[in-house]
């Protein structure tokens, strides 16, 4: 006991203390919060590691379940549409397609988010490879956030950029018009603005706020199998005898329906300012140029029937009036004559039928100036036409109408109209006097459109035989359609070009109708600036350029149209050669 005492009491000795065991631990707060955020921050990670794995695990059960579901790697978003105001379709008479707007993806990208623009932008050309690649580069390194690559791609096109998987790349829904039937009606139709699908041209532009409002598709009285065929008679046309351009338009009588307007050369709608490889922009411009509306010519002898029909309406002159067609008429510095003169006297059939200068020249003298501006004004011959386009020209005529201008006039030089406008008088001489307003619109069926009477109804049959008398006997007997009884009138006129004629360059135009026992349509076929060829005999006149075209037109829109064959030897046409025989006198060929 006391050597234990006396260890425990030495000083030198270190003395060690074990506290009771009731006594409290002290505890460091701060260690505890350290220890508690490290346990949830590994609570919180394991618990992303298993969200990852599960989306992991239910993708790759998608790829090895679900047909076709890694077909696409996505990465572009397909964005919200955005809203633009409804445009309506626009359809033939039958109801076929012939303008719609359909959805179309637009790609832009994040530059930002690219993260090898070389690469991206050698990518982008292997399926689009019209875009410019130094600007897609450039684009794609401009550093901005937002840049357009290229507007409303075709679902092809969109589905190939998407394969692709370039990050940074994303698509916004646009409105796109479609033209299903291309150039056919372009001139009619018309198109719109790329990006706005506002109306720029034809009945898109005319008629835009219509398009836009109403709900249900805009009707034309265009039959798209009629226009079919005649543009591409027309074109055989221009190919033929190397034109400039040729134009054409069909149209009922009896209501004043368009059933088919062409202009050549022509433009796709879709994309209307390419002309196809190796075409200018200028010459690509020249093809949105409407020559049925827009264009104003002098059409030469098809005037013939306006200053023909006004003659007989006043009463200035009779079936069996006769004018001096002996010599050529000298007027001031000008001399009328006539291309094929028969040197003598001429019936009013025969100065018709042999398209004499000088005859009807010595006609509108017969009738006055006053008569004759007065009669072509209620034709409409003299005004803007209406119709539902804003391509339309202003008639060019004298200011004074002098003598000169009478008898000039008389054979269709000095004054100068649209083909519509000419169309549409016609139409009215020959379907029993009643002028109708040309439409683009289809007339309802059991509707009466409006109409003024013109000429009287003897006059309109009389014109009827001479115009018939034409295509048997006179200079356009190669626009003969067996069965179909058609008649016209040819004209062939040298353009004006800044007042001065050019005689190598003509406008030939023939103007026909069918059936002429019982008017149904009338056609107007020009060709600007045709040349000779040897099927043709060197000649471009319209006997042998449009005539024939006419013929081949009339043959393949009548079963189309409904109009069955008839017999030509029907009293009616019996009638215009008794009338033609010139009492007695044998017709001479021409």
């Amino acid at each position: 006991m006391l050597s234990a005492q006396r260890l425990d009491e030495n000083p030198c000795r270190p003395r060690h203390f074990k506290p009771p065991p009731c006594a409290p631990v002290v505890v460091d707060a701060a260690a505890n919060s350290r220890i508690e955020r490290c346990r949830t921050r590994l609570v919180v990670a394991a618990a992303m590691f298993v969200i990852i794995f599960g989306v992991l695990a239910l993708r790759l059960v998608d790829i090895a379940l679900v047909p076709g579901a890694a077909a696409e790697p996505r990465v572009a978003r397909a964005q919200p549409a955005v809203p633009v105001p409804p445009r309506s379709d626009i359809v033939d008479r039958d109801g076929r397609l012939l303008a719609t707007t359909l959805a179309s993806a637009s790609l832009y990208a994040d530059p930002r988010q690219i993260i090898d623009a070389r690469e991206a932008t050698r990518a982008l050309l292997t399926v689009l490879p019209d875009l410019d690649a130094r600007k897609v580069y450039a684009e794609l390194t401009s550093g901005k956030s937002f840049v357009w690559l290229k507007r409303l791609l075709t679902p092809r096109q969109q589905y190939d950029v998407n394969r692709l998987g370039i990050p940074g790349l994303q698509f916004e829904q646009e409105e796109r018009r479609i033209y299903p039937y291309g150039n056919l009606a372009s001139h009619v139709v018309g198109y719109t603005g790329i990006f706005d699908n506002k109306g720029l041209g034809g009945v898109e532009r005319a008629l835009d706020p219509s398009l836009r409002e109403q709900n249900q598709p805009l009707q034309l009285s265009i039959d798209a199998r009629v226009q079919f065929v005649l543009r591409d008679e027309l074109a055989k046309v221009v190919e033929q005898f190397d034109a400039k351009g040729a134009a054409g338009i069909i149209m009922d009588v009896r209501t004043g329906e368009i059933v088919a307007m062409v202009s050549l050369p022509d433009f796709d709608p879709n994309h209307p300012l390419s002309g196809g490889a190796g075409v200018s922009l200028a010459n690509a411009k020249d093809r949105l140029f409407n020559k049925i509306t827009l264009g104003d010519y002098e059409l030469g002898s098809v005037f013939k029937i306006f200053n023909t029909a006004m003659a007989l309406d006043s009463g200035v002159a009779t079936m069996n009036s006769s004018y001096d067609a002996t010599d050529p008429i000298h007027i001031g510095r000008f001399t009328i004559e006539d291309y094929h003169g028969k040197h003598r006297w001429l019936s009013v059939p025969e100065i018709f039928m042999y398209s004499s200068n000088i005859g009807s020249a010595r006609m509108a003298v017969a009738a006055g100036a006053e008569r004759q501006k007065s009669f072509l004004a209620r034709l409409g011959l003299l005004q803007q036409p209406a119709i539902q386009l804003d391509e339309v020209s202003t008639p060019h005529f004298p200011r004074e109408w002098r003598e000169v201008n009478v008898m000039t006039i008389a054979f269709g030089h000095g004054i100068a109209v649209s083909p519509l406008a000419c169309a549409t008088g016609v139409a009215a001489i020959i379907n029993g006097g009643i002028w109708h307003p040309a439409t683009l619109l289809k007339v309802a069926p059991g509707t009466a459109p409006p109409g003024t009477r013109v000429v009287s109804a003897r006059t309109s049959q009389e014109l009827r035989e001479l115009m018939r008398l034409v295509v048997e006997h006179g200079t356009a007997r190669q626009a003969e359609a067996p069965g179909y009884v058609v008649g016209g009138k040819t004209g062939t006129a040298e353009k004006n070009a800044h007042g001065r004629y050019e005689e190598k360059k003509l406008v030939s135009t023939f103007i026909g109708a069918f059936p002429m026992n019982d008017p149904r349509y009338v056609i107007l076929a020009l060709v600007d600036e045709p040349h000779g060829n040897k099927e043709s005999h060197d000649y471009a006149t319209a006997g042998w350029t449009v005539a024939p075209a006419t013929s081949r037109i009339v043959q393949r829109i009548a079963p189309l149209l409904g109009v069955a064959p008839v017999d030509e030897t029907a009293p009616a046409i019996a009638q215009a050669l008794a009338v033609a025989s010139l009492q007695g006198r044998h017709i001479e060929d021409y």
